[in-house]
C-alpha cells in the first residue's frame, strides 16, 4: 500500500521498515511545525540517548534515531535486543537508567541548566517506575535488602467511599524515596560525565539528525566515524502513463497489413 501511495514499482526494504516503525514508534506528524530551535534540542536530547546507549555494553544495540515527531513524542531513539529475553540483570537496569537520563544530561549540557526542556518527562517517569520497582519489588537495593515493600494504595467501592491500606511505615516510604532518588541522581551523574568525554561525538550526531532527520544504527555509527551518508535509491518512481493512440487492425490479406482504402464519395 505505501509503495503503491509513492507510486514505486516493487515493495522494497525501506517499506518494511516504514511500516515496522509506524507499529513500534507510531505514526509520524510531519505535519507538525517545529521551530528551528525546537529541532535542535530534540537533536542534542536524542543524541544524548544513543551516545549512552553506545558507550554502555548493556544497553541494546540502537536500532533507530529519529528527530521527526511521532506519536506524542517530538523524538525517538529505538533500541532493539538481539535475542529473546526472559529476565533482566540488575547491571543492565542500571545502564538502562543511564540511557534514560541521556537526553535531559545533553540539554542541560548544551543549553544550560535554565535552557532544558519539558522533553524529558517521559523519560523521567520510565526511570522513575522502574527504579522503584527494582527498589521495592526486585530487592536490588542495598540499604532496603530483598523484601517486597507493598505501595500505599487506595480502593475505591460504590458509593465513593474511599479506603486506605498501608503496607509501609512513613519512616520506610521516606527510605524508598531517598533510595530511588540516590539511584536516578547517579544515573543522571554518569550520563553528564559519559556526553562530556565525548562531547564532539554529540555535536556529530546532533548535526547528522538535523540534515537527515532519520538514522539507522548503522548510519549513527557512520556519523560517529566521520564517515558520509550516502543514501541509494531503491526503486525509481513508475513512469507516467501517456493515453494510447488506437491503430487500425492489421489485415494479413493486404499488402503491409493494412485494410483497404475507403471508396471515394
Amino acid at each position: 500500500m505505501l509503495a503503491a501511495r509513492i507510486g514505486k514499482r516493487v515493495v522494497a526494504m525501506a517499506e518494511f521498515e516504514h511500516a515496522k516503525d509506524k507499529v513500534m514508534m507510531g505514526a509520524e506528524r510531519r505535519s507538525l511545525v517545529m521551530s528551528d530551535d525546537e529541532k535542535k534540542m530534540t537533536a542534542y536530547h536524542e543524541g544524548g540517548h544513543a551516545i549512552c546507549s553506545i558507550t554502555l555494553p548493556e544497553c541494546d544495540p540502537v536500532h533507530k534515531a529519529t528527530i521527526i515527531p511521532r506519536g506524542r513524542a517530538l523524538g525517538m531513539v529505538m533500541s532493539l535486543p538481539e535475542g529473546d529475553r526472559y529476565s533482566t540483570s540488575k547491571v543492565k537496569l542500571l545502564q538502562q537508567l543511564v540511557m534514560a537520563m541521556g537526553g535531559r544530561a545533553a540539554e542541560e549540557i548544551i543549553f544550560g541548566a535554565d535552557r532544558v526542556s519539558n522533553g524529558a518527562a517521559g523519560d523521567i517517569k520510565m526511570a522513575t517506575d522502574m527504579t522503584r520497582r527494582m527498589v521495592t519489588e526486585w530487592g536490588m537495593s542495598e540499604s532496603l535488602g530483598m523484601i517486597s515493600y507493598g505501595d500505599n494504595g487506595q480502593e475505591v467501592f460504590l458509593g465513593h467511599s474511599v479506603t486506605q491500606n498501608k503496607n509501609v511505615s512513613e519512616a520506610t516510604a521516606r527510605e524508598i524515596d531517598n533510595e530511588i532518588k540516590s539511584i536516578i541522581d547517579h544515573a543522571y551523574s554518569e550520563a553528564r560525565r559519559i556526553l562530556t568525554e565525548r562531547l564532539a561525538d554529540l555535536h556529530a550526531l546532533a548535526k547528522g539528525l538535523l540534515e537527515y532527520e532519520t538514522l539507522s544504527g548503522e548510519e549513527i555509527r557512520m556519523v560517529l566515524r566521520g564517515e558520509k551518508i550516502i543514501r541509494k535509491v531503491v526503486d525509481e518512481p513508475m513512469p507516467e502513463r501517456r493515453a494510447s493512440v488506437p491503430t487500425a487492425a492489421p489485415r494479413p490479406d493486404l499488402p503491409g497489413g493494412l485494410g483497404p482504402l475507403p471508396a471515394p464519395g
